[in-house]
């Protein structure tokens, strides 16, 4: 069974910073990108940043370049996201999800539970 679990958010003062992680299993962690989308009530949903690994290639929003930083660990089959800088703007549900790349929703089919980041100004 495909699962994603997010894990690592929190409230923060902004300016502050929160590792964020999606623990991912049941297929093939090389074979798919790993994204992170955000979505906060009124708002439209944003992706965030995503990783591939079988090529390398990593994407960032405009909105988080220079303060978010995406990584993977292989053997943990985890994508790990360190937010820094952050701003009160940055208030979101943060998921994960499973897909071929890029910072599209439509790219992405198998998504996580979510995590709660709050930024307080």
């Amino acid at each position: 069974e495909v699962q994603l679990v997010e894990s690592g958010g929190g409230l923060v003062q902004a300016g502050g910073s929160l590792r964020l992680s999606c623990a991912a299993s049941g297929f093939p962690f090389n074979g798919y990108a790993i994204g992170w989308f955000r979505h906060s009530p009124g708002k439209e949903p944003e992706g965030v940043s995503s990783i591939k690994n079988s090529d390398g290639s990593i994407y960032y929003a405009d909105s988080v370049k220079g303060r978010f930083t995406i990584s993977a660990d292989n053997a943990k089959s985890t994508v790990y996201l360190q937010m820094n800088g952050l701003k009160p703007e940055d208030t979101a549900t943060y998921h994960c999800a499973r897909g071929m790349g890029g910072i599209l929703a439509a790219a992405y089919d198998w998504w996580g539970q979510g995590t709660q980041v709050t930024v307080s100004a």
